[in-house]
């Protein structure tokens, strides 16, 4: 392994300051290029963007030409401002709201994961959008959507039609877009609990690269508060256990959500929180990149959202930049200065085969004996997991 200082990407998740994702429904390019304008002056080099499903194809035979041309806008304005572009596409899930379109609800309702007519819908959807998307020369990434695994168990099914699901529209990505990185996103219960029908295994198998979404009101910060060594290496303990279940040595994982969930993290130790995580996971030679959730806050004037929804960007509605996107741009500034050396690292086995054994995910769960020596072990330097 070379010794050169290396660089991961850094980035953060679009959240519109205007409007929050509704802004879609009236879209103003003026105001995007405004909040790209925040986010490249700290350095960030990459945004994931999120077009509403519905909103898009809000029948089966309809793919809106008007919300393509400006999610396309959306794209071409990050480039103007020197950002590569992720595209979700299956939203789907969002700062706790489902959102899917009427014909696959009311009387037409059926199971989005294994009912052969919404495979048809969706698949003509992410064709369309990737075919649309893939014309321009920044993005870099599709994603099949966030978390789809969010809308289970409201569409019911097993772990053979969620992996053949995820399969499937993977394909139609790349046909559709072959030179960019076709991804599945699933949050951390993939990897945690028991009965869950999504499975570490599509996170190390699916797609190009490993997407993991660390957040630490999962149970971790109960561990030992919002600067323990608990929570302060979350994210590296999912980047390893990605990287050891994975059969490829050489397959990057990608920190794609991290945030500073209140009350977890209080704003007083945002700033802490943000650099010492950031800094923890950083040496680990598997990381892709980091990419913040999220850019913007959501304006409170928007109702029924869970509290800590409102205040998780890097920066407030109207533009001014927080502690959280300071402590970062710092970061950012040193790490392409110095680059990033490897560090030494010392090996712990796991109780479990994730593998083979997703029934046993929640032994190396937060606060599970595993996961409590690893944290004892990564207090002197960095540790890799191996599966037994």
């Amino acid at each position: 392994m070379s010794s050169d200082p290396v660089s991961p990407r850094f980035g953060a998740n679009y959240v519109p300051s205007a409007g929050w994702f509704y802004s879609w429904l009236d879209y103003d390019g003026d105001a995007v290029r405004r909040d790209f304008a925040d986010l490249a002056g700290i350095g960030l080099d990459h945004v994931r963007v999120f077009p509403v499903w519905p909103w898009i194809q809000p029948n089966r035979a309809i793919i809106r030409e008007r919300a393509i041309e400006d999610l396309l806008d959306t794209i071409d304005a990050a480039a103007e401002h020197g950002l590569g572009v992720a595209v979700d596409l299956i939203q789907g899930h969002l700062s706790s709201f489902d959102f899917l379109p009427s014909w696959v609800l009311t009387w037409h309702k059926a199971g989005l994961f294994d009912d052969a007519t919404i495979r048809d819908g969706l698949t003509a959807y992410v064709d369309a959008v990737a075919r649309a998307v893939a014309t321009r020369p920044n993005v870099f990434a599709i994603t099949l959507g966030n978390e789809v695994n969010n809308l289970w168990p409201d569409s019911t099914t097993t772990s053979e039609s969620s992996t053949g699901w995820a399969q499937d529209l993977l394909t139609t990505v790349k046909k559709a877009a072959p030179d960019v990185l076709a991804l599945h996103s699933l949050f951390d219960d993939a990897w945690y609990k028991a009965d869950h029908p999504f499975h570490p295994v599509d996170v190390v198998e699916l797609g190009d690269l490993s997407t993991v979404h660390s957040w630490v009101f999962n149970g971790v910060s109960r561990v030992d508060g919002p600067l323990g060594p608990a929570t302060l290496t979350h994210a590296d303990y999912l980047v390893e256990l990605a990287r050891a279940t994975s059969l490829d040595p050489a397959r990057p994982v990608w920190l794609q959500e991290i945030g500073v969930p209140g009350p977890d993290i209080p704003v007083e130790l945002q700033a802490e929180f943000t650099r010492r995580t950031v800094e923890t996971v950083l040496p680990n030679p598997a990381l892709w990149g980091v990419t913040w959730w999220s850019s913007h806050d959501i304006d409170r004037r928007l109702l029924d959202f869970p509290d800590r929804e409102y205040d998780l960007g890097l920066f407030t509605v109207d533009h001014q930049r927080k502690p959280a996107a300071q402590a970062l741009a710092d970061l950012i500034e040193e790490t392409r200065t110095r680059g990033i050396r490897p560090q030494p690292a010392t090996t712990i086995t796991a109780p479990v085969n994730l593998r083979t054994e997703p029934h046993r995910r929640p032994e190396v769960a937060p606060g599970s004996e595993f996961h409590l020596q690893w944290v004892a072990a990564r207090a002197n330097g960095p540790v890799r997991i191996v599966l037994p």
